[in-house]
């Protein structure tokens, strides 16, 4: 696995390793240049309904090999943040309806990420009623709410009913991502959200058949898997987002002994109806540091399915990462934010445009479709 001279001299051309086709989970990719999941608050409706605004964004970045849509609330349950879109109503499905078949139009591939806030809401989403996690232990994040940002509270511990019932909501999401023209759907294990809520010893402290060993935390998320699954007739179209090395916040601190634990789940997913390994890699804080290609490396060789790398890569990074055969495809966020036609800068050997992060989440056009 080396990078070639000939590869490292064409990285600013036409047959760099990025632009090169690739099947994945059965979809035939033109490039491999994916868009990350971008969760950037514009349903600014009651129904947490996708509007124009998200069909002439995701319209403009339909060149990407492979989009993944923004996170979706797979129910009103589900809820943690303000202005996020949804995919349990009938009036979520149509408006996505109207995304797909634009992307589709346009040439393009798009899953849906599906998620669930679990512990890290307020009470602001829901009445004023606790949020529910794995147990009740204070996540210590910020949550977006109506009101304005507030942190988060105790929530109250999941009963084995209130899993179930999680469960059947992915499943029943992953039917309207069908429905709503997805060509598949991606669950979110990383961050700080409910399936690694339950991954986590710190915030699972359960004793039952979801807690108490790695075996037994990483049994909701195959649970879910098997229930998307289902709605694709056997097709390998359920991808699997993981963070090994996530950190943030003291409940959601990076522990290095944890890393067996991810071990033996990435392994275990070769034992699931999973399409593809979506890993995101530690944030880089020095400057001009790029992403080390041996922490992808070690679950590359776990995993025996299409892996995308993500997480601080620009064109040269993820050439060589692709040229070694670290990674299959890799996914990029915040140049895909600035940069809708990310992929013919890549083909150029243009230089991307930088975003401006106060227009991340602030609603309306600028920063969205400028």
């Amino acid at each position: 696995m080396t990078t070639t001279t000939h590869e490292l001299r064409t990285t600013s051309g036409l047959d760099q390793p990025l632009l090169r086709p690739f099947d994945l989970g059965g979809l035939r990719l033109p490039n491999r240049v994916v868009l990350a999941p971008t969760t950037r608050a514009r349903a600014e409706n009651p129904g947490l309904v996708p509007t124009d605004l998200h069909v002439a964004h995701y319209a403009q970045r339909a060149t990407a090999g492979l989009v993944v849509s923004e996170s979706l609330f797979v129910s009103e349950e589900a809820i943690g943040q303000v202005n996020v879109p949804g995919i349990y109503s009938p009036e979520q499905v149509a408006a996505w309806r109207r995304v797909t078949d634009v992307v589709h139009a346009l040439g393009g591939r798009i899953v849906a990420q599906l998620w669930h806030a679990g512990a890290v809401s307020h009470p602001d989403h829901h009445g004023g009623r606790l949020p529910a996690g794995p147990s009740a232990v204070n996540p210590g994040q910020t949550v977006f709410t109506p009101t304005g940002p507030k942190p988060t509270v105790t929530p109250r511990a999941m009963t084995v009913r209130e899993i179930g019932q999680a469960i059947a909501d992915y499943a029943a999401a992953a039917e309207n991502a069908r429905r709503a023209g997805f060509d598949g759907v991606e669950l979110p294990a990383q961050g700080v959200y409910l399936l690694p809520q339950f991954l986590s010893p710190t915030l699972n402290r359960r004793t039952d058949a979801y807690g108490g060993d790695g075996v037994r935390r990483r049994r909701l998320l195959f649970e879910v898997v098997d229930a998307v699954a289902a709605a694709w007739d056997g097709a390998p179209r359920v991808g699997v987002r993981l963070g090994p090395y996530w950190n943030t916040g003291e409940q959601f601190a990076f522990a290095p002994d944890r890393l067996p634990e991810y071990d033996e789940l990435t392994a275990a997913l070769n034992d699931r109806p999973v399409a593809y390994l979506h890993l995101l890699g530690p944030d880089l804080t020095a400057p001009g540091a790029t992403p080390d290609l041996s922490l992808f490396a070690r679950y590359r060789r776990l995993f025996a399915g299409p892996l995308i790398a993500n997480n601080g890569f620009d064109r040269e990074s993820a050439n060589a990462a692709i040229a070694s055969g670290v990674a299959d495809t890799i996914s990029f966020a915040r140049h895909f934010v600035a940069n809708p036609d990310l992929v013919t800068r890549f083909a150029l050997g243009r230089a991307p445009a930088q975003g401006d992060p106060s227009t991340y989440y602030t609603g309306g056009v600028r920063g969205y479709l400028d």
